[in-house]
Order: C-alpha cells, then structure tokens, then sequence
C-alpha cells in the first residue's frame, strides 16, 4: 500500500473524531479495518501503522487545535470545515511530531486530500494555513 493511501486511510479515521465520542474510538477503528475502505490484503504492518498513528494524533489534537489557532489568521479551528480541519491536523501532526515525513511532503499530500475530499477551495485553503508551519 502507498504512503499516500496510508494517509489517506489515516485521515478517514480522523474524521470519525468528529462524530463519535472517545470511548468509541477503538470500536470505530476496528469497524474501519473490517470495512471496505480498508483494503482486506493490507499487511499487519500497515494496519498497525494506521491504528498507532490514528491514536498519536487524536492524544495531540489539543495542542494541533492550539497552534492552528494561533497560526492561522481570521480563522479558528470552530469556524473550519470538518474536512478541511481533519487534513489540517494530519499535516500539522506530520510536521510538528514525524521526523520522517518531510514538511513539503506532508503540505502537498494535505492539499492533494483537500482537492479529493473537500470543496473546490479547499486545497488553497489548507495550504494557505499550512504555509504558515512550513
């Protein structure tokens, strides 16, 4: 599986943060895996690597929430689409906490997410908040 589905898969449970509770978390995760998002010949690796990261970034999403907020001008976290949020958080969580994904990596991949899942501003958007973390 490409890093970029990864990712993607990655993002796909995040926005799950916004409509379930905490507790439900694992719960939703182990659905995500049993569903037909999740691509059933996937390696275990892969599928440990989504679950470990899912988990690091919603423990830091306070702190993300934080600095988009302080980063970004005439915009908070409250008033951003769930979409465009959710991409937000990934990226700042890869250029702020994973060393092994270089900062244009994770804007350009965040801004390819925005075109696929957002609106048609969507992708200007996300890189114009991002760009202020690069």
């Amino acid at each position: 599986m490409t890093r970029s589905r990864i990712r993607e898969a990655i993002y796909q449970m995040l926005f799950r943060v916004e409509f379930y509770p905490p507790e439900q978390l694992d719960e939703q995760l182990e659905l995500f895996f049993e569903s037909e998002e999740w691509p059933q010949k996937s390696k275990a690796s892969e599928r440990d690597y989504v679950a470990s990261k899912f988990r690091s970034i919603v423990e830091k999403i306070p702190e993300i929430d934080e600095a988009v907020d302080s980063n970004s001008k005439n915009w908070t976290t409250s008033r951003m689409s769930r979409s465009d949020l959710t991409i937000i958080r990934l990226a700042v969580y890869e250029i702020r906490y994973d060393d092994d994904i270089p900062t244009s990596v994770a804007i350009n991949e965040a801004v390819e997410l925005a075109k696929k899942y957002g609106t048609d501003s969507s992708g200007s958007f996300v890189n114009g908040v991002l760009a202020k973390f690069a």
